[in-house]
């Protein structure tokens, strides 16, 4: 996982009572530059959400698995 992104899930995301599971895809290298941790909502799937976190130039996607995805969007905006 990229730096900062195990903890964010298990302190945010994993512990809302509506989220049944979280699971790390693939990590790409891209081209932008700075070390704080971005996570954003990018669209609701048919188990969930998919959402795209960055940090450093190391991008990452995380599938959620939950029945409320417009919930996780709106706590993931709140970040």
């Amino acid at each position: 996982m990229i730096k900062g992104l195990k903890e964010f899930l298990e302190g945010r995301i994993s512990t809302l009572d509506f989220v049944d599971g979280v699971i790390p895809g693939e990590i790409k290298v891209g081209s932008a530059t700075g070390e704080n941790l971005i996570v954003k909502y990018k669209y609701a799937t048919v188990s969930g959400a998919k959402l795209i976190a960055k940090s450093g130039s190391s991008i990452q996607e995380v599938f959620v698995i939950t029945r409320f995805p417009e919930r996780l969007k709106r706590v993931i905006e709140e970040e």
